[in-house]
């Protein structure tokens, strides 16, 4: 039986790691994969934005406005509401990352 030297065997397993974490960056968050069903990837002609482009910041801040009201909505407010600080901040993120 063949022994690996340990830095060997903890750099495969680091790099085990780093690619098991990459693969959960792809999968949504609760409740992003909602997102697409109504903003697409490039105008189509309603009122609904395309949120490609946009900072997340930008889009955590739009969401807590529809959240606490301050942003007039129809969808969107009960949407938001559904979602805590954090889950907007990762879902947020995860937009994003699906715009690059």
């Amino acid at each position: 039986m063949r022994h690996w030297p340990r830095g060997v065997l903890a750099a495969a397993l680091a790099s085990l790691f780093v690619l098991a974490n990459a693969a959960d960056a792809a999968e949504p968050p609760p409740g992003a994969s909602s997102c697409s069903g109504c903003h697409g990837t490039v105008p189509n002609g309603t009122p609904i934005p395309v949120l490609r482009g946009r900072p997340a910041l930008e889009i955590a801040g739009l969401m807590r406005e529809f959240r606490s009201g301050a942003k007039p909505a129809t969808v969107m407010g009960s949407i938001a509401k559904g979602f805590s600080d954090r889950e907007i901040d990762s879902i947020s993120q995860w937009v994003v990352g699906q715009s690059q």
